[in-house]
């Protein structure tokens, strides 16, 4: 036996049976099934595995302001700093807490999205069929296929009967695909093989048979499982930008650290106040609060998703996404519908678009002359249609069937058409099915009249069996001119991306009963169209707006896809440039000139999954931040590579919602679009919060470098420095993080990716913000000494004092440029009153309790010195607000 089998499609029927050792009328028998599972192993594939619970904790402390913070509590715990120690370890702890908490609330989120794996199928086995669990098929296996049956491997059509598949999971071809048996030529994609079914996709008319040609891995499903299982995850920007940022902080410690070390030993300090003041520079370098700030940031974001319909699965993917400049999207249930729908209709004398909205049967572009083709063309696609009405009690009464049958009935129904009367009116009696030889299926009916003849299919075949047309109320003959005509009619129509049936009638009392499918008269066509959902054009021109680019990758047909692109806005209506999957070289074969291409593209038409992953891998080369958006299996590689991947919940696949970092529950696209804008607002909000904290810690090193040479006894205790930073910075960043941020984020740009989270720019502010809030503090410090002539730790508790407070009124500086003093987003956020009132509370609570003074190195101080420092923490403040003022006013002016 020889497996796996290269390209069974290009095969006939008795070879592959003859390769896998298979009997096509009684299957395998089970001994022989026993002895493959043993060689080739069970029929399933490995899920991704969960995080468990611990590496989620765990991965919480990946962050090198978390390393930092280790390092300064065993320095602490090295001078035994039991107070010390404990209160830095208690800040990792609740940052990680925070963290794993919204992990592991996406994690039950996605749990109770999962469905139900196949656990049986039907196989026959030493001539008897029965149903046994799906992991235990084997190669060779012979499987009956019925509609509504799911298909639990890959296999080789040996008998086919009007038998059809929703491939669209797998392929992105929205319309059900026609099988057969007849042998393929070598290298026809999967889309096109027509003599294939595939694992996890669905029957969903017509019965058959298939040969078992491939199990688990060697499945067209276990290949992209494989694509996943081998894609690296991806470092998200906001990651990458804080640890930027991070080695910065460590390189700004060490140079203030050396300068101050240097200055000490030249005064001939002792080596303990040193180091202690080292460690203290340490402290005041790493903004503590940062970690705990982002997380609760992301957060607050990731809730406010999940009330609009999104899960976040990872914290980080809710600021990337924000930063997001390219959107790879599926077309079928992503941009359209999934649902197949009249969309044209085409008599000999006229074309009309044609739409069911309410249930009614509407035409957009006026009414129909043709009426009498109308009336006929309905009739005729009721009646020769095999759709079924499910009745499901409460629940109304629901179709199923081949989709395009549906859509018939809905057409019917919606232009008044009562399909349970004229089943009794038009009594069938007898069917010639559809089949891929002849192309078409035609019913005949008993009427009270005679007899009636309905027939539909290919174009082409249908008009050799008429000799007729209708045209109005008269029946004229189907000359050559009208063959061309028409013929060119449903060219033209295959060109806009639909799928034509023709349809053709007979009536009379001489029918033949026995071949009444021919000399029948031709009525017109129908074009089908898996719409565009109504929603997505506005988010389309949304995300142009924002200069974000949508580019559509689909597995379905190229006029297809193009036709859908130029509906939802993607692309112009004199556009045709579509790449196909059979055109793009393979991935180390790329040149420049090709990449270029990629990058210029709107459309990709039938690709795999592979060249999926591939293009989305080109964006990012070229420095992109990529989203990819998508519900079938065949998305999964490219939603787990991209930068943020996003799946359907509803339509969704479990293998893409499991690799996408971010699910809809609503699978609207406009949801994305929704969550970029938020996103971009969150990292508006990030970097107010990350240029607070900075620029208060780097006061605190300047502040100690400053003191420790001029008023060594003055200097800030690492404790005291600690407080600061997880208590009177971490409120109002916190309430920085939670604002509304600014309402034009979406008429922008994106950020540029490399783009640091603090610019040239931001860092100048920084710079004078510390610069500004350093020497406030050391001008009260220098007055209470020299002027009120207060000792060393009275001077200590000043600074302490100015800088809490200077601090609390710099979060006023966070308001953007051109803003009021008064009235601006700052002002009317109300977090911020709130933590203001909560950091003056506690300062006042420090210094109101004896122990808790006594832990930090305070003391009790008159009102005159209150007065000093309060007054003195105001000057960054009035000066920042002074310099905004005049800017405005200078703008105004010019």
């Amino acid at each position: 036996m020889k497996y796996p089998i290269d390209q069974p499609f290009s095969l006939t029927v008795e070879e592959v049976a003859k390769l896998v050792q298979a009997n096509t009328v009684e299957g395998i028998t089970y001994y022989e099934a026993k002895k493959r599972s043993r060689v080739y192993g069970l029929n399933s594939y490995k899920t991704q595995k969960q995080k468990s619970l611990w590496l989620i904790l765990l991965y919480q402390f990946k962050n090198p302001i978390v390393y930092l913070l280790i390092a300064g509590s065993l320095a602490s715990l090295y001078f035994k700093d039991i107070l010390e120690t404990t209160a830095i370890l208690a800040v990792i702890l609740i940052n990680a807490l925070i963290g794993f908490f919204m992990e592991f609330q996406a994690r039950n989120s996605m749990n109770a999205l999962k469905k139900m794996d196949i656990v049986t199928a039907k196989v026959i086995r030493g001539g008897k069929s029965r149903s046994i669990p799906s992991e235990q098929l084997v190669p060779g296996d012979l499987i009956p296929l019925e509609a509504g049956d799911i298909i639990p491997a890959d296999g080789r059509l040996v008998a086919v009967n009007r038998l059809q598949c929703d491939e669209s999971s797998l392929t992105g071809e929205s319309l059900p695909t026609d099988k057969t048996v007849e042998t393929l030529k070598k290298d026809t994609v999967v889309g096109d093989q027509h003599n294939m079914v595939f694992k996890g996709t669905s029957v969903i008319n017509g019965n058959g048979k298939m040969v078992v040609t491939g199990i688990a891995a060697n499945t067209q499903l276990g290949t992209i499982t494989s694509l996943v299982e081998t894609s690296v995850d991806t470092i998200t920007p906001l990651d990458k930008k804080l640890n930027r940022l991070s080695r910065k902080l460590i390189w700004v410690t060490l140079v203030m650290t050396a300068i101050f070390s240097i200055t000490g030993f030249i005064q001939r300090k002792a080596l303990l106040t040193i180091i202690e003041t080292s460690i203290a520079l340490a402290v005041a370098a790493i903004p503590e609060g940062l970690p705990i700030v982002a997380t609760v940031a992301l957060s607050y974001g990731m809730l406010l998703m999940a009330r609009r319909n999104a899960i976040v699965k990872k914290l980080s993917a809710v600021e990337t996404l924000g930063s997001t400049g390219v959107i790879l999207t599926d077309k079928t249930g992503t941009l359209t519908e999934n649902k197949i729908f009249t969309d044209t209709l085409a008599f000999p004398e006229e074309t009309v678009k044609a739409q069911v909205e309410n249930n009614l049967l509407k035409f957009p572009n006026g009414t129909v002359k043709s009426a009498e083709n109308l009336d006929k063309l309905l009739l005729t696609g009721i009646l020769c249609n095999n759709a079924t009405i499910e009745e499901k009690y409460p629940e109304p009464d629901q179709l199923s069937g081949d989709p395009v049958e549906v859509a018939l009935i809905k057409t019917a129904i919606a232009a008044g058409l009562d399909n349970h009367l004229l089943s009794k009116q038009f009594v069938r009696i007898a069917e010639v099915p559809f089949s891929s030889e002849i192309m078409m299926m035609a019913t005949l009916h008993k009427t009270s009249s005679g007899y009636f003849t309905a027939a539909k299919g290919s174009v082409e075949r249908l008009l050799d069996k008429c000799n007729y047309l209708q045209s109005g109320a008269h029946i004229k003959i189907l000359d050559s001119a009208s063959r061309k005509s028409i013929l060119l009619q449903s060219e033209k129509m295959a060109a806009e991306g639909l799928r034509v049936l023709a349809f053709a009638y007979r009536s009379g009392n001489n029918l033949d009963t026995h071949n009444y499918l021919n000399d029948l008269v031709y009525i017109g066509m129908t074009g089908f169209l898996d719409p565009p959902r109504v929603d997505i054009k506005g988010a389309m021109l949304s995300c142009r707006k924002a200069g974000i680019r949508v580019v559509m990758i689909t597995g379905d047909h190229p006029k297809t896809a193009l036709n859908i692109a130029r509906k939802v806005s993607l692309i112009d209506e004199d556009d045709k440039g579509v790449i196909t999957g059979t055109e793009l070289p393979r991935a180390e074969l790329l040149t420049n000139d090709w990449r270029q291409r990629i990058l210029a593209a709107a459309v990709f038409a039938r690709v795999s999954p592979k060249q999926k992953l591939e293009i989305a891998h080109v964006f990012q080369q070229a420095g992109s931040i990529v989203a990819m958006t998508g519900d079938g299996v065949n998305d999964a590689p490219a939603l787990k590579n991209a930068d943020v991947g996003i799946a359907m919940g509803i339509r969704g696949t479990q293998v893409a919602k499991e690799t996408a970092s971010i699910v809809l529950k609503d699978d609207s696209f406009t949801s994305i679009v929704q969550a970029v804008a938020h996103g971009r607002e969150i990292f508006q909000n990030i970097q107010k919060f990350v240029v607070y904290l900075v620029s208060c810690n780097l006061s605190e090193i300047f502040i100690v470098t400053v003191l420790g040479v001029i008023i060594p006894g003055a200097t800030l205790l690492p404790l005291q420095i600690l407080f600061l930073n997880m208590v009177t910075d971490i409120f109002p960043a916190l309430a920085l993080g939670l604002g509304t941020g600014d309402k034009t984020v979406m008429s922008r740009p994106p950020r540029a990716p490399g783009k640091n989270i603090i610019t040239n720019k931001k860092w100048l502010a920084i710079a004078l913000y510390s610069a500004s809030i350093t020497s406030t503090v050391v001008i009260a410090v220098v007055y209470c000494k020299v002027a009120l002539h207060s000792d060393d730790q009275t001077c200590n508790n000043i600074a302490f004092i100015t800088l809490t407070l200077a601090q609390l009124f710099h979060v006023f500086n966070m308001s953007s440029e051109g803003s009021g003093f008064i009235n601006n987003e700052i002002t009317r956020n109300k977090w911020i009153w709130i933590a203001i009132l909560i950091c003056s509370g506690l300062l006042l609570l420090v210094f109101a309790l004896p122990g808790l003074r006594l832990v930090l190195g305070l003391s009790q101080l008159s009102f005159k010195l209150w007065l000093s420092a309060t007054t003195a923490s105001l000057l960054p403040l009035v000066i920042f607000q002074g310099y905004k003022a005049f800017q405005k006013i200078y703008s105004r002016e010019s």
